[in-house]
């Protein structure tokens, strides 16, 4: 026992400096965004792809049946989101501005909540002032369709039907700008 006291004590030491700096780290490091301010320095740079969009069928906020198909001709941006994600959260003033600037192009956002109920997407949608489109996923086939488990995600597809961009993360406007602006006739 007299041997294995040193080496205890060593633990217990560095166990407490570590926790010291995981302690350091988590209370002064500040969010990199918070809901309703731009994410320029922080947001997600798409990555440049090429394969066909998925097939998709849900609802919209009404219980319409929508199908991802019925939007060919024109660019899409769908952003799949939930209202307990905090970065989904924090890009919409940006994803909402975005749609105010280019909704008389052709251009749509679709914005694809993923496994609420209609009440709660409702709620927030009013509460938000969105005024794009919102489809409900209540059975995630958008993520498997995406081959991804990660909100936000988000892809762009050109009037022909194939994904030209995607990304897992938060967006801000000025990505939106010089991305996806650049793939609307």
């Amino acid at each position: 026992m007299r041997r294995a006291l040193p080496f205890l004590l060593l633990g217990l030491g560095l166990f407490s400096i570590g926790l010291g700096f995981l302690w350091r780290i988590l209370v002064t490091t500040e969010p990199p965004s918070q809901a309703g301010k731009a994410l320029d320095d922080s947001c997600v740079q798409p990555a440049s792809v090429n394969y066909p969009a998925p097939d998709l069928e849900l609802v919209d906020l009404t219980g319409n049946p929508v199908q991802l198909a019925d939007t060919r001709g024109k660019v899409v941006l769908l952003n799949a989101w939930a209202t307990w994600c905090p970065p989904c959260l924090a890009e919409m003033p940006d994803l909402q501005q975005y749609y105010e600037l280019h909704h008389n192009e052709p251009f749509i956002l679709l914005g694809v909540n993923i496994g609420e109920r209609v009440e709660v997407v409702e709620d927030f949608v009013g509460r938000s002032g969105l005024s794009f489109p919102i489809w409900l996923d209540p059975g995630e086939e958008t993520l498997r369709a995406l081959k991804t488990i990660s909100l936000p995600t988000s892809i762009v597809i050109d009037p022909e039907g194939v994904v030209r961009l995607a990304w897992s993360g938060a967006t801000c406007l000025s990505t939106l700008e010089s991305m996806v602006s650049a793939l609307i006739p």
